[in-house]
């Protein structure tokens, strides 16, 4: 598939597929025509990669994970150099107090929309 339909499948942006291209996130072939030719598998792979990087994950990260994950689905053991090994466990620690404030804001907005008569909304059961 062509970067436009791979952009459609996934809404992420040309611009930003070939952003992952660049980053070494993503791999395309290139056509006789110079065009960039995606396979299937990109689809979940720009999917996943867009989740990492929303998560919080720089994109040296994602490639990290991305590649060590490869690793393990060849029943390899990725290379971890201890100050690689360092970095991701001080990044899990910003990804885990991101979650304990997501998770706190989000109790309060649903506590916050319970109070109103509109409560409902919160389930997404009633409309507004």
């Amino acid at each position: 598939m062509r970067i436009g339909e791979l952009s459609e499948r996934t809404g992420i942006a040309t611009r930003m597929l070939r952003y992952y291209e660049s980053q070494g996130l993503i791999e395309s072939l290139r056509e006789s025509n110079g065009y960039r030719a995606y396979g299937e598998c990109a689809v979940d792979r720009a999917m996943w990669v867009r989740g990492l990087i929303r998560a919080g994950l720089t994109t040296r990260m994602a490639k990290m994970i991305l590649d060590a994950e490869q690793q393990w689905a060849r029943d390899e053991t990725p290379e971890c150099p201890i100050d690689l090994a360092k970095e991701l466990a001080d990044e899990l620690t910003v990804v885990n107090d991101r979650l304990q404030e997501l998770t706190r804001s989000r109790d309060t907005l649903s506590d916050c929309l319970a109070r109103t008569r509109h409560g409902a909304l919160r389930r997404g059961t009633a409309s507004p």
